[in-house]
């Protein structure tokens, strides 16, 4: 399982998102897995429609952070697997059930794939996202070396630079400050994007999240770069079973022209979990850059992230067909 399976994160986005008329719990999460719930909307403000989804995504009527590794079981493979979900599926009178973000190649899809073939369902991917991440067991000296010249020069070696401009400091402001944290992240990302990125609903989401995955042995890095008395960048990194996850990140536009600011701290960030003796792993989830996919260039290993639709109907496969 990932951070996103834990309770802290099911249960900040369901009790942010999910207390709404149109949702409804049908599977609860667990700590190791998703939970599920229908959600009803009309199409085109005209066909009521009911979707099955994970508890943490929203195919269309939600923009919320993203939950990436769902899955739908703890233990269970092949057949036991297949009967298992089966039974779930057909359990439950639903339109549409989008399922984002399973493992390419895992359990969980082979058995969609076999039970839409049996019950004569639709089955169409509709997104495929690549994600990336460091492993951290061994030298951190090792790992710099495998990386390109200039990769390398971003990540680490530019460091003299930053230092040249004055003390540099990195520092955790969980749980005393996390305030100033997203006021940063915030002010960072209406500078580069024109819009806050935690605020409101996403903001009360994440500070639920955050109070309550101590409970689950988590530890939340809210971690500031700081040049001289002056915040240059952000990560919102988590701690959980031995990988740091990295949530999101911000970084001052045009600091220094030789500076790639989010690529300094990453490699700060890098070079702390190498240091965690119970760390294995540094996750950059899925997406890429604005610019460039900065995350394929110094990740040691990659996979993929499959989003996909089973529909029962002939009636709304015809739709959905037309609709592309």
């Amino acid at each position: 399982m990932s951070l996103f399976q834990t309770k802290a994160w099911q249960s900040a986005w369901w009790d942010t998102w999910g207390l709404q008329k149109s949702f409804r719990l049908v599977r609860p999460w667990d700590g190791e897995v998703s939970g599920l719930y229908e959600s009803r909307y009309r199409l085109k403000g005209v066909l009521p429609i009911r979707s099955l989804q994970f508890v943490g995504t929203s195919s269309r009527e939600l923009r919320t952070p993203r939950t990436e590794y769902n899955r739908f079981s703890r233990n269970l493979t092949g057949q036991p697997l297949v009967r298992a979900l089966q039974q779930q599926l057909e359990s439950h009178t639903w339109t549409e059930a989008v399922f984002n973000d399973l493992r390419a190649g895992s359990e969980d899809l082979s058995a969609l794939v076999t039970i839409a073939a049996t019950q004569n369902w639709a089955f169409r991917i509709i997104a495929v996202d690549d994600g990336y991440a460091v492993t951290t067991s061994g030298p951190f000296d090792e790992y710099l070396a495998s990386l390109g010249a200039n990769s390398r020069l971003k990540l680490y070696n530019r460091r003299a630079v930053l230092e040249s401009l004055g003390p540099v400091r990195e520092e955790n402001l969980w749980p005393h400050n996390s305030k100033a944290f997203f006021d940063a992240l915030n002010a960072f990302h209406r500078e580069r994007w024109r819009k806050d990125c935690v605020a409101g609903k996403s903001l009360t989401f994440h500070e639920r999240f955050l109070s309550r995955v101590e409970e689950e042995g988590g530890r939340p890095l809210l971690s500031t770069l700081t040049c001289g008395n002056h915040i240059v960048s952000v990560l919102y990194n988590v701690w959980y079973r031995g990988v740091v996850y990295n949530i999101q990140a911000g970084f001052e536009q045009n600091f220094h022209k030789k500076l790639s600011l989010g690529s300094l701290h990453l490699g700060y960030a890098i070079e702390d979990a190498f240091r965690l003796p119970d760390t294995d792993r540094f996750d950059m989830l899925a997406g890429q850059g604005k610019k460039e996919n900065y995350k394929a260039r110094i990740a040691t290993e990659n996979y993929q992230f499959l989003t996909v639709m089973l529909v029962k109907s002939t009636f709304f496969r015809a739709l959905y067909w037309m609709r592309g």
